[in-house]
This record gives structure tokens, C-alpha cells and sequence, in this order.
């Protein structure tokens, strides 16, 4: 076995030709986690901000229907919801939970709020956190809809249409990444010009066409 020269050694230690190379192979795994998880905070931003959005969207638009308020009204407000909500896969992983909330009429003690009615948008298995239909209407048991604290309550001779968006985010990589998380947002307007709360089926819609919960 010849020896190698020292003069070839000498080389073969200066050579840094193939260092860069070296380099980016042990800094690779490192930039490949960072690419992961910043496009993956980009994702779940755009996330929150379309479910606030959606919130809000579907408060305002049943807000907005004056006179009375129709199954087919609802069933618009909830088409606008669907196509607002594109990119999310919502409808199987979320549910947009429309409720009429008004004072329920009754003198004190049983004085308070109560939940006329409730629409539903989304297969999500996700439940109000706050009330379901008729929740209030004989006793002061509901003090408004929202967190302990801070609820949303109707003025006499109005309503307000509460908003609850649950969403089961669906992450752009993986879980692992951020964990599951469930995205929640609430959104109360007054309702417009409307002295009718009450819903109607003007055009006779099946159960099976109709918005229940």
C-alpha cells in the first residue's frame, strides 16, 4: 500500500470546494421546518380571518332583511356564507349557528332574554355555547348570548342576530405542526327596520330544504 504524498494531504486540506455543499446539507432540515411552519402560521392567520369574517357576514346580512324574515332569506344569507367560506372545506368541518334574540316580554322577576328561533349552516359537530330555541322564554334564566359577562342582549321592540362560527381548522401540512384546533367567533347586529321577528315559510320548503338545527 503506497503512502499518500504529503504534499497531496496538504492539498486535500485546503480544498474547500465542496464546503458550501456541506454546509447547506446540515442547515437543510433546519430551513425545511422553518418553510413548514411559516406557511403553516400563514394558513391558520387567513383562517381566523375568514371565520371572523364569516361571523360577522351572516350577523349583518340578517340584520339587513327589513319587513319580515323568510326560511328562503335564510337559506340566501347562509349561499353567501358558502361562498365566503371557499377554501376551508366548512360545510364538513364547521357550523354557523344563526340565532333571533329578544326580550322576552315578561315582567320581573322573569324578566330577560330569550332565543326566538335558530338556523344552521355546516355538518360540524359543534352545539351553541350559549342557547338553543325558546332558551329564556318563560323565566330570566338568559341574561343575553355571549361570554359570562359580556353578553349581547335585544332592546324592547327589536332583535339582534347572533352569530356563532365554530370551525374545525383543517391544517395546509400537518397537525403536528400547531396541534388540532377548533376556531370560534361570535358577531351580534341589531337587526334593521324589521318589527316581524318572526320566521316565515312563505314558499311552503320542506324540513329537508330549510336551515334547522
Amino acid at each position: 500500500m503506497r503512502a499518500i504524498p504529503f504534499q497531496t494531504l496538504a492539498k486535500l486540506r485546503a480544498n474547500e470546494s465542496g464546503l458550501a455543499l456541506i454546509e447547506f446539507a446540515y442547515s437543510l432540515p433546519f430551513l425545511v421546518l422553518l418553510s413548514m411552519s411559516g406557511l403553516e402560521i400563514a394558513h391558520l392567520a387567513i383562517a381566523h380571518m375568514k371565520v371572523s369574517q364569516l361571523a360577522m357576514l351572516v350577523a349583518d346580512n340578517a340584520s339587513r332583511v327589513r319587513a319580515s324574515i323568510d326560511e328562503s332569506d335564510i337559506n340566501e344569507i347562509f349561499t353567501g356564507a358558502e361562498l365566503a367560506a371557499a377554501g376551508l372545506n366548512f360545510k364538513s368541518n364547521g357550523k354557523i349557528i344563526l340565532s333571533d334574540l329578544e326580550p322576552n316580554g315578561l315582567a320581573s322577576p322573569n324578566t330577560g332574554q330569550y332565543i326566538r328561533w335558530q338556523r344552521c349552516y355546516g355538518t360540524g359537530s359543534f352545539t351553541s355555547s350559549y342557547g338553543v330555541t325558546n332558551d329564556g322564554k318563560t323565566n330570566a334564566s338568559l341574561p343575553g348570548m355571549g361570554p359570562t359577562g359580556n353578553q349581547i342582549s335585544s332592546m324592547s321592540g327589536t332583535a339582534v342576530m347572533f352569530v356563532e362560527v365554530a370551525y374545525k381548522y383543517q391544517p395546509l401540512i400537518s397537525n403536528d405542526i400547531f396541534g388540532a384546533r377548533t376556531i370560534r367567533y361570535t358577531s351580534a347586529f341589531n337587526v334593521r327596520e324589521r318589527t316581524d321577528q318572526t320566521i316565515k315559510n312563505a314558499g311552503s320548503l320542506p324540513s329537508s330544504q330549510t336551515a334547522s338545527c
